[in-house]
């Protein structure tokens, strides 16, 4: 894919990210939205205990960072509409069957809507073994996943 076709790209597709509280995913949600402003949306796949504690998590871990600076100097006052516009927290878990989403309704609608999955999830427990990870959950097998259109 060139280079320049990557905005166009991304253009009207929803994506799925993983780990969305880390460091590349960040930068890829900020990169995204800065290049190409119809990205249809996101969702964020966060660990939380409920919908609202995703939603500070997000607020406080994403989009509160500096790294948005550019993007809320560029919005203005409609920063906050975008960011409601186009990015949903979602409680969930990389390591369950279905993500770990337990709503059913948005997990339905989630599967009919992604045109992109980017995984940014990661482990931080340095104590796993290499090959019970290599084989662990976060290789993704469809079964984690679900239904994929192609």
């Amino acid at each position: 894919m060139e280079l320049e076709s990557i905005p166009h790209f991304l253009e009207s597709k929803t994506i799925l990210v993983t780990g969305s509280t880390g460091f590349l995913a960040k930068i890829f949600v900020e990169k995204a939205l800065r290049i190409q402003p119809n990205v249809k949306k996101f969702y964020l796949l966060l660990r939380a205990s409920d919908s609202n504690s995703a939603k500070r998590r997000m607020q406080s871990e994403v989009i509160g960072k500096d790294l948005f600076r550019i993007l809320r100097e560029k919005w203005g006052k409609d920063f906050d509409s975008l960011v409601s516009e186009k990015l949903i927290p979602v409680v969930g878990d990389v390591t369950y069957g279905n993500l770990g989403i337990k709503e059913s309704n948005l997990r339905d609608e989630m599967w009919k809507d992604i045109d992109v999955i980017v995984n940014c999830a990661a482990t931080t427990d340095f104590y796993d073994r290499l090959n019970e990870l290599a084989c662990g959950p976060l290789t993704w097998p469809m079964s984690r996943v679900g239904p994929v259109r192609a």
